[in-house]
């Protein structure tokens, strides 16, 4: 079996290590692209020397841009890729125009689609990572979901035929880089200047064009931050230290340290020191929760609502209007001691993944 992955922004490389390991030791041919939607070495190089990645066999270096012209470079960069290789399976991941383009091309020259993380619904359609979803999901010929809700949501479009339940492969590395981080396999994360591992701190994220691109938002979510009772490291991704300027917003104020992006192990050791998390990413809401820190993400919705059972994650889409007294509470609340299950699946789900392909072929 032929299996082309295309993959191009951090959180799918993360994915993408699984797949990748579960391929190769099933004996199967695997050619890797890079589409190169993410570009800074810190939110890609360091993602597959840190977790054993293969080399991009195929790097088409498309760059930053409008979603348009970003989607729209990744499709015209693709269609000579998929034809020389012409895999039974071109196998996308998660939700980002890098996903879209290549479900598009490859549909487009009747090759087999298979979307790792399909049917996860935020219902909210002005997110453009949404957008990706639906129309990913639509078009694909296998839809691996991670969730039984993921499953629920591909059913209720219809789509129950082409979806299997495969489990989560993020959970799969996301427990294998915990148990190393556990045994002193990796250094300790490179937190912001003036943040000690050894006292209380919060790990903070944000990157949404929702949160960052209008000046007020942005403001207000630094302005909650920068007013917390504990000291707050923000890896601050690329998109967010340029909004900023931009909009003449200071990140680095009151509570608030700037660091670099940490690379996965780096942010996986990160949360495990830290007493909470606030972000307004999926995939580390997904993490805290499987790592058992309390998150408090800054968005009205989520497209993992199993983490808001039992109060691992609640929904904070304005600090401000809280009040900054039971903002403080929110963020700084203890873990709760209900059980968590595994709505996420077993750690196993790349083998699943890998097993369904053939299966389906």
């Amino acid at each position: 079996m032929k299996v082309l992955s295309v993959v191009g922004a951090r959180p799918q490389f993360v994915k993408l290590a699984p797949v990748a390991a579960e391929l190769t030791a099933s004996g199967h041919e695997h050619v890797i692209v890079h589409t190169g939607q993410h570009y800074d070495a810190e939110l890609s190089d360091v993602f597959f020397t840190g977790l054993g990645i293969p080399a991009p066999d195929v790097h088409l270096g498309i760059g930053s841009g409008s979603h348009g012209a970003q989607t729209g470079a990744a499709l015209t960069a693709l269609d000579p890729v998929l034809e020389a290789h012409r895999p039974d399976w071109v196998l996308v991941y998660g939700d980002t125009n890098s996903t879209v383009a290549a479900a598009l091309s490859a549909v487009k020259q009747h090759l087999r689609v298979a979307h790792l993380e399909a049917g996860l619904r935020s219902f909210n359609r002005r997110m453009p990572e949404e957008h990706n979803r639906v129309l990913t999901d639509h078009a694909a010929d296998l839809l691996l979901a991670p969730t039984e809700e993921a499953m629920r949501h591909l059913a209720a479009e219809g789509l129950a035929a082409r979806s299997a339940l495969a489990g989560d492969v993020m959970v799969d590395v996301c427990l294998r880089v915990r148990d190393a981080v556990r045994a002193g396999g990796h250094a300790a994360p490179e937190l912001p200047d003036g943040i000690s591992p050894v006292e209380p701190y919060l790990l903070a994220t944000v990157h949404r064009a929702e949160n960052t691109d209008d000046p007020a938002r942005l403001s207000a979510l630094a302005d909650a931050l920068a007013d917390l009772p504990l000291p707050v490291a923000l890896p601050a991704h690329p998109r967010l230290v340029a909004r900023a300027e931009e909009h003449g917003v200071k990140l680095e104020r009151g509570a608030v340290r700037v660091g670099s992006p940490l690379p996965y192990a780096g942010l996986v050791a990160a949360v495990i020191g830290a007493a909470g998390v606030v972000t307004d990413s999926g995939g580390l809401q997904k993490e805290a929760f499987l790592l058992e820190r309390p998150c408090t993400t800054l968005r009205s919705e989520t497209e993992w609502p199993e983490t808001l059972a039992g109060g691992w994650n609640v929904l904070v889409p304005e600090p401000g209007g809280l009040g900054a007294a039971r903002w403080a509470d929110t963020v700084t609340r203890p873990a709760p001691t209900a059980g968590r299950g595994t709505p996420f699946g077993d750690g196993r789900a790349a083998r699943r993944a890998v097993e369904l392909l053939e299966q389906r072929l």
